[in-house]
């Protein structure tokens, strides 16, 4: 035929590695009912990414290395907390003359959609804040095998008395339940106003469903309605006071607004009722104290940041820690920090103004004891 290449395979020979497809089930250790779009994430080497959701009966497919249009779940690296949320900005703050303003919450996003590694050297789990989930392994499975992985199951953590799905949601009428579900099947998808639809149809039926009040509030914010989604998260407040996603939802909208006292107490209330699943609010709370020249629960709040971010997908949390050692006059700390900072600074970051800062507060901290003074009684 001309010396046209009509192999199936590769011109290099090499054959296309069969599709691997793989489902499972999703349930909770209590048998309480599952709550539709809980996050499907596959752990390779550490890293976590989101690779489906789950829906309304827990079941879950997908094909392997296929994530186009899956949205990143929160607690993969440099995604907000939840769905809508974004960079938090800090305000000016002018040191010795110079400033720093602009400061974003962001990081890079680690383990993205690509394989990035080999099946066999990963493990499926469900994410879910205020949950701990058991773990699939992928060490032997291939194309050819049986898809089914089996269950992965979820145990609520009773260390902590918040929760982040809610109660009500064991109440919700048949009807208001499926509405939910498929709202939440339409927002993965993208669909908004079919998600829109299919949520207020859920709240009306019953008024105190707290979750779909939040998925609601999450959508309104997607659309810049600020004002409606704050009467979301009202309503979901109001009808399940330990649930955390609307105090953290509305504290992050709040910073972005840089209203820092409602930042500071909408986060205050979600860290409270979870200090353990939203690393994220750690730093925002710490932002906003911070603005508010709050210092000491500021330091307190970004060294928990800090704590539990130890791959430091957020080196901004060693910057703001160092503004606030400077303010302390701790100016010996400060520059260990900056300095740890300017090592792991994002490449398009003013490399130049930080560096200026650690000069100006270098000269501030005092001298190291000499062996001398050391020796004298």
């Amino acid at each position: 035929s001309g010396g046209r290449n009509t192999s199936p395979f590769p011109s290099n020979g090499q054959q296309t590695p069969a599709p691997i497809f793989l489902s499972g089930k999703v349930v909770m250790a209590d048998g309480s009912p599952i709550p539709a779009g809980i996050a499907i994430q596959r752990i390779c080497q550490g890293t976590p990414h989101t690779v489906a959701y789950a829906d309304g009966k827990g079941d879950f497919s997908f094909q392997w290395g296929d994530t186009l249009g899956v949205t990143p779940d929160a607690s993969e690296s440099g995604v907000g907390s939840t769905p809508g949320t974004g960079p938090i900005g800090m305000s000016a703050n002018t040191i010795g003359g110079s400033t720093v303003s602009n400061m974003t919450s962001t990081a890079g996003n680690v383990g993205g959609p690509g394989l990035g590694n080999q099946i066999g050297a990963c493990d499926l789990r469900a994410s879910v804040p205020g949950f701990t989930s058991t773990t699939v392994n992928l060490f032997m499975h291939r194309a050819m095998d049986n898809p089914d992985v089996g269950r992965i199951v979820l145990h609520r953590n009773t260390a902590v008395p918040g929760t982040s799905i809610s109660a009500t949601t064991l109440a919700a009428p048949k009807d208001a339940r499926k509405a939910f579900d498929k709202g939440v099947v339409a927002l993965h998808k993208g669909k908004r106003e079919e998600a829109e639809k299919q949520l207020e149809k859920a709240v009306s039926i019953y008024p105190r469903y707290a979750d779909a009040w939040v998925q609601l509030g999450q959508l309104r914010m997607q659309q810049n309605a600020d004002g409606p989604a704050r009467e979301a998260f009202a309503k979901a407040m109001q009808a399940d006071a330990k649930l955390v996603p609307p105090y953290l939802e509305l504290g992050l909208l709040a910073a972005r607004e840089q209203n820092w006292r409602d930042s500071a107490d909408y986060l205050d209330k979600a860290l409270n009722l979870d200090p353990i699943d939203f690393p994220q609010a750690w730093y925002v709370d710490a932002v906003a104290n911070f603005n508010l020249k709050k210092l000491g629960p500021a330091e307190k709040s970004v060294r928990e940041a800090m704590k539990q971010d130890p791959q430091h997908h957020n080196p901004r949390a060693d910057y703001l820690l160092g503004l606030i050692l400077i303010e302390k006059r701790d100016y010996s700390g400060a520059a260990t920090e900056l300095k740890t900072y300017l090592a792991m600074m994002p490449p398009d970051q003013n490399r130049n103004e930080v560096q200026k800062q650690l000069e100006q507060i270098e000269k501030l901290a005092p001298p190291p004891a000499s062996k001398a003074a050391a020796a004298k009684p």
